[in-house]
Order: structure tokens, then sequence, then C-alpha cells
């Protein structure tokens, strides 16, 4: 409700209920909305109820409208026959139809069938999980447009730099989601958006950006360890290793290298196989004597190698100070071994309790070291900065006399005694 009241003060001419909010809700947060902002004084604004129906077309459409909704959207996966339903429905009860291509083979084929069928709204929709593995619904939106003569909706990760090209590529309503509701201040993101749609102008910001694999450092400046973790699940974490100094953060893909304890012949090696950016990885057992010292960390850092990271031990522990080069380890000590040159480089290791395969990326900063599958980059950085984004918006709320327990409603949704 703080929100909705934020958007509609910035300039919102829509106001949706989403999926996930009418599911944990139901049909109170349209009435809600609906009281809260009565025709009388706002005669311009439209009320989504995003149902995404897929079967009773009729007793969903139905139920909305009574609720005090203007538009319910209806999945273009469902049968012809509901979506039928839902456009008689809509016309029995004054309700708007929104058809929802997410997901859809054909998205401009299916376009026209409902357009015939009746809908009065197409919605081009690039999902949120799909934005997160670099989806985005510019291409989609154009031959929608071409396509159809009623009006046409697009969602799909848009922010103050992308909604003036939606609207230019022909979208009569631009849905906005996380670029104002995980905003500090919603108003005002609303307000800056509104404008890039009257000017055409795009707006820079520097949250709310999805990215591909060759942009993720864009992201990883930004967010923090434990944001990452949360992004995976709560998983990633390599255990037990311990950084050298406080204040660092880096992040890049990692050597892996797989050593004897105490043997450093390996470690040292894979100095001049790494390649300027990557972090080099050890798996030295979990014990003594160190294979790391001061010497391997001068010849890494000129090397530009941005961290080591051991699963085993590490010496000169002020010197590697002194230098400022990234270091964790799970062991501090003085002895090193011989260098024998048991073991290899770039093969799978084990190292913190995380398998670690070469080209996985690695983050570590004060709160620890986590590990990001290669295969899973982009998607894992994105995913982890939603969270960022999100604790934004309830750090501005908590400054505002929020608490965290209140704002997360931490009573109410534990589970059941």
């Amino acid at each position: 409700m703080k929100c909705a009241r934020e958007v509609v003060a910035g300039g919102a001419e829509i106001v949706e209920i989403g999926t996930p909010l009418l599911k944990s809700e139901g049909l109170d947060a349209v009435r809600k909305i609906r009281s809260e902002f009565p025709a009388a004084k706002h005669p311009q604004l439209r009320i989504v109820c995003d149902t995404k129906t897929m079967d009773a077309g009729r007793t969903e459409f139905e139920a909305a409208a009574k609720a005090g909704a203007h538009i319910a959207t209806v999945l273009a996966t469902a049968s012809d026959s509901t979506i039928r339903d839902c456009v008689e429905a809509g016309r029995n009860y004054g309700i708007q139809v929104q058809v929802d291509l997410i997901n859809v083979n054909d998205p401009v084929a299916r376009a026209r069938e409902c357009a015939a069928m009746g809908a009065d709204i197409i919605g081009v929709h690039c999902g949120i999980d799909q934005q997160m593995t670099g989806g985005d619904p510019f291409e989609q939106l154009r031959g929608v447009r071409a396509a159809v003569n009623c009006e046409v909706a697009v969602a799909g990760g848009l922010t103050s730099e992308t909604a003036a090209r939606a609207a230019a590529s022909g979208a009569d309503i631009v849905i906005i989601g996380g670029a104002i509701t995980k905003a500090e201040n919603a108003a005002e993101a609303t307000k800056i958006i509104a404008n890039a749609l009257r000017t055409g102008i795009a707006v820079e910001n520097k949250l709310f950006r999805r990215v591909d694999d060759a942009r993720v450092e864009e992201v990883l400046s930004l967010v923090s360890t434990p944001n990452l973790s949360d992004a995976m699940h709560r998983s990633g974490e390599m255990s037990g290793l311990e950084p050298l100094q406080s204040g660092i953060k880096v992040f890049g893909r990692a050597v892996t290298v797989r050593t004897y304890p105490g043997d450093w012949a390996k470690p040292v090696e894979a100095i001049d196989v790494a390649k300027p950016g990557e972090i080099i990885v050890i798996d030295a057992g979990g014990r003594g004597p160190a294979v790391w010292g001061e010497l391997a960390s001068e010849s890494a850092k000129v090397r530009g190698i941005r961290a080591v990271i051991i699963d085993g031990a590490i010496r000169d522990v002020d010197a590697i100070r002194s230098i400022n080069f990234p270091a964790w380890a799970r062991i501090k000590m003085p002895t090193a071994w011989e260098p024998k040159g048991f073991g290899e480089i770039g093969a799978p290791i084990v190292c913190g309790g995380q398998r670690v395969m070469p080209g996985d990326w690695i983050v570590g900063d004060d709160s620890g070291i986590v590990r990001i599958p290669k295969e899973r980059l982009s998607e894992v950085v994105n995913r982890a900065s939603d969270v960022y984004e999100h604790e934004n918006r309830l750090r501005a709320e908590i400054r505002a006399g929020g608490t965290l327990s209140s704002l997360k409603e931490l009573g109410r949704w534990e589970k059941s005694k």
C-alpha cells in the first residue's frame, strides 16, 4: 500500500496487483487498492488484477471485476475456449481482457488469434526468470505491434533507460516493476520514468540492469557475497577460509590447483598459467605445511592476478598484508615444505567444501567467499542484483521508521506450529 501511494503520487496511470501478491493476499488486495483510490478521486486510474488465468475464465474474471479491477489477465497458452469465456465475462462485467504472451512459442501468430477472439490488450511479457538469463521483450514487441490493432502492453525488466524505447517500439502500455517497487523513493522513480516516456529521452540508472556474461563485472562491483549466496538459494559459500586483511573485495575466474600439503610447486607454477584478472584457487587438503607465501604473492601481483584462495596453509602473512595482495586461507603457519611437483593445474578441485571447476567465478569480501558456476554466471549475478535492489527499498523503509520484522511480516509467514 505504501508503494502504491507513492507510485500514484508519482503519476502512474495503472496500478497492478501482481500475481505473487494476488496469490498471497487474494482479491482483498484488489479491494484495498480500489478503496484507497476510489474512482471519484482517481477517475483515470486503472487497476490490473494479474490473475494469469489458465482455466475457469468466467469465474476468475467475474471475481476480479466485482473486487474492483478494470483489467484482468489470461495466459495466451490457455485454450481458445478459456480466452473466449474471459472475453464474454469481460463484456458482461465491464472488465478488460489482457492476454499475456509469456512463454508462447509463436507470439505473433497467437497475438493475432487472441485479438480476433476479442482481447482488449495483448501483453508482451519477458518474465523475471527469463530476464535473469538475458531475455528482453523488444523484438517480440515490434512483431506483435505490427500484427494487431488493439492495445499492446509490454513488461520485462523495463527501466528509466528502456521505457522510452518500449514506447517507441509500439507499446501503448509500459509496465514497470522492480525499477519502481524496489526504488528507495517510488514516487520519484515513477516521475522520472513518466518523464522519459513523455520526452522519449532515456535516463541512466546503474540499478535494475540485467547483464550478460561479458558485463557481469558491472554488477559484481555492486553486490556482496551475501547477495550472491541468497541468489543461489543460500548456497555457494566456501567455508572455513579466512582473509588475511579486511576491506578487500575481489572477483574473477578460477584457475584451479590441486597439490599435496606443503608442496608449493603447482601453486607457484599456476602463476605463469593464470591470466590477469583471474584468481588462483588451491586445494591443499585443508592442512599445513604452507603452499603459498610472500614471493608467490609478489609474483602474482605483478602478473595481475587478483587473489589467491587456499584450502590449506599460507605463510609470510605480514609481508603479504604489506603489499596488499588479497589472500584467503584455512591455516596460517611459518613452515613450508619442498616443491615436489605433486598435483595438477586446471582440474576440478574441492575448496572450502565447494566443488570448483576451472573457469568458475569466485567472489570474495569481508563476509567470505562464494563460488558461482560458470554455466550460470549471468543468471546468478542478475539474481544477486535483484536481491541487492530489494534490500535498498527495505533499508529506506527501515530508516523511515519500519522494522525488519514488521516489514517482512515474519510472524505471519513462519511455519505453522
